[in-house]
């Protein structure tokens, strides 16, 4: 979570647009319900080259997706990410330059990847740590070309216009709580990232389409065309893998993940590459060039560890109720469960607390809409924090919702809150949250480090559960192991294999 202040109705008019012309490889099984034939390819339109609109568009678009996104990734890792990515792109016939493409690793703790108009291509630092060669990194990056090769962008505007943020995310994420309501709407339109924005559907054929082009330029480039199945296959296991440690009652639901269960579409991409086709996969060398990336939060952006929240830079801590679990994103953070939702995040403060309360009630109402008020704001002190807090009940049309605003002063200039929002009478769930916020220590902050990811020869006598003992996980280290280097419990280790681990 960045605390930087961006203007946000700005951005969130951006992304929703823009995401006409993005999507993640990631979220493709949930965009038609299954997967075309794989003998029958989409008809694609000829390959129109960039235009300057396209370039202007995307130069204006960039600045904003990488703050969104948590920044650039630099450094050797990141300049190797971009070679793979510009090879790749000008197999697509945008264009043969390779000048013409911006590739960009993106500092974010998320799977994914996207591609907007303009030769503008991105892949998450945590989507490269699940991939296990080069050619899955190309593939991955070649569908987000092919995206933009094939116009979906264009032949999506105008769904694209009238399915706003609003009207395609806000009835769906509020769920069984809110029902299909105005408040609910809005309340999600203030935490959710690009990440989910970016999520709006692609029809079935066009993900199909993108997978055919990107195999189609895996074996242009020379790279193995399976590729593309095998890091849709790793995909599919980080879900099951994610699903297990959240447990069935804290399950990421389908809406709120970047990455929906691609494993539709595995069987269906191996079938158009051919079960025997060859290529180049170049393992050793991507492993050993992406070594050393952070995995997992950035502890400049406050680190998820199971219900609790830390961030070392601001010094502040909390705990999520038991039942939620939390995504972090670079505006706030997203706090979900099955009877709530909330975030945590920070506004501009002048050092009346009252006043922040207020404009934080503000800020969840829609412009054509009444202002929500905040009414009776009362005071507090919570771990010596001075804090404020109000509730409001509103009739969303599907039933009375409680909303609440519990904000804390940490410095005259500085201010934080959470907005949350319940049923009626449910508010009383948040309360251990709100009664959580807490300073911490110089010591704490200073003992929070970032994981990392480490490459390394096996040894002999080295076994999937000796190495899966050194990953920098208490709970379900061997699970984590066998995903990262898609391996299973079966798998034998030869010395001299390079496998991953995630390490401090």
């Amino acid at each position: 979570m960045d605390w930087e202040q961006l203007p946000m109705s700005s951005k969130f008019r951006y992304i929703a647009l823009a995401s006409a012309g993005c999507a993640t490889i990631l979220i493709s099984s949930a965009c038609g319900g299954g997967a075309a034939s794989a003998q029958a390819a989409p008809q694609t339109a000829p390959v129109q080259a960039i235009s300057a609109r396209d370039k202007a568009e995307g130069a204006k678009a960039h600045p904003q997706l990488l703050e969104e996104f948590g920044g650039a990734e630099t450094g050797p890792q990141a300049v190797y990410v971009e070679s793979i990515g510009k090879n790749v792109a000008v197999q697509s016939g945008l264009s043969n330059a390779r000048g013409d493409f911006t590739v960009t690793l993106l500092n974010s703790p998320v799977n994914n990847a996207f591609a907007i108009p303009g030769g503008y291509i991105y892949v998450t630092r945590q989507l490269v740590a699940l991939m296990n060669n080069e050619a899955e990194l190309a593939g991955v990056l070649g569908h987000e070309v092919g995206h933009v090769a094939a116009r979906h962008a264009a032949k999506r505007q105008s769904a694209a216009t009238k399915n706003t943020i609003l009207g395609v995310l806000g009835a769906v994420i509020s769920g069984a709580v809110l029902g299909n309501s105005e408040v609910g709407q809005l309340f999600q339109r203030g935490f959710l990232q690009g990440s989910q924005l970016l999520t709006l559907k692609y029809s079935r054929s066009q993900e199909t389409e993108s997978d055919n082009l990107g195999i189609a330029y895996l074996r242009k480039a020379g790279y193995d065309p399976r590729a593309m199945s095998t890091v849709l296959q790793a995909l599919a296991n980080q879900n099951a893998l994610d699903a297990r440690l959240m447990g069935s009652s804290n399950q990421v639901p389908e809406w709120a993940s970047t990455h929906p269960d691609p494993a539709s579409r595995v069987r269906t991409a191996l079938a158009r590459a051919g079960s025997n086709a060859t290529g180049l996969t170049n393992r050793d060398t991507f492993l050993t060039r992406i070594a050393g990336l952070t995995y997992g939060d950035d502890p400049k952006q406050g680190v998820v560890e199971g219900r609790k929240f830390t961030h070392p830079g601001l010094k502040l801590a909390y705990e999520a109720p038991n039942g939620f679990y939390m995504m972090n994103g670079t505006q706030a953070v997203a706090i979900n469960g099955q009877s709530g939702q909330g975030k945590f995040t920070t506004a501009p403060f002048s050092g009346d607390l009252d006043a922040y309360v207020r404009a934080a009630f503000a800020s969840l109402t829609q412009d054509n809409q009444q202002r929500l008020d905040a009414g009776q704001i009362k005071r507090t002190t919570v771990n010596s924090l001075p804090a404020a807090y109000s509730t409001v009940r509103v009739n969303t049309g599907n039933g009375l919702v409680d909303v609440t605003v519990f904000a804390y002063q940490f410095a005259q200039d500085q201010a934080f809150h959470f907005v949350t929002i319940t049923q009626a009478g449910g508010t009383g769930t948040f309360d251990p949250m709100f009664r959580s916020m807490r300073r911490i220590s110089a010591a704490e902050a200073a003992a929070i480090k970032p994981r990392k990811l480490t490459v390394v020869n096996a040894r002999a006598g080295d076994t999937v559960q000796s190495l899966a003992s050194r990953m920098a996980y208490s709970d379900a280290p061997l699970d984590r192991f066998l995903v990262l280097n898609g391996l299973t419990a079966t798998s034998r280790i030869e010395p001299g294999q390079k496998v991953k681990l995630i390490t401090y």
